[in-house]
């Protein structure tokens, strides 16, 4: 199962060829600060990941441990990825079409925006993810 993204202007694309994780909302201050509301991202193995096109792809050091991926030129947010992690996050509007996949649950919960109730999926966590 291939899947393709984008972003807004075309100038970051990408493919999928191997399974994508259920989608996570997190609330954290960084995402919330990044997209202007919560982060709901997929992730796939980087060995399943290929840039079709990086001509807009901009990379920001986010903290000691991760980066964030963006276009330049439209601004669209894409990707999350921890160093050295075997894996991307993708932001779930950025696929193409159906995505097949549904949300699993909200993690930086106790982040959250004072202006929003958290609803849907089948945990929230106060922090990150367990295990």
């Amino acid at each position: 199962m291939k899947k393709t993204g984008s972003c807004l202007c075309g100038a970051v694309k990408y493919e999928v060829t191997g399974p994508l994780r259920p989608i996570l909302a997190c609330h954290c201050i960084q995402c919330r600060k990044q997209t202007g509301h919560y982060l709901a991202a997929t992730a796939a193995a980087l060995s399943d990941f290929a840039f079709t096109e990086m001509r807009g792809l901009k990379w920001y050091r986010s903290s000691p441990a991760a980066e964030r991926g963006f276009c330049k030129a439209c601004g669209s947010v894409l990707f999350w990825k921890g160093d050295g992690a075997d894996q991307i996050s993708i932001t779930a509007g950025s696929l193409d079409g159906e995505t097949g996949l549904a949300l699993d649950g909200h993690i930086f919960c106790a982040f959250k925006g004072d202006y929003y109730q958290i609803s849907g999926g089948g945990y929230q966590w106060p922090e990150g993810t367990e295990g």
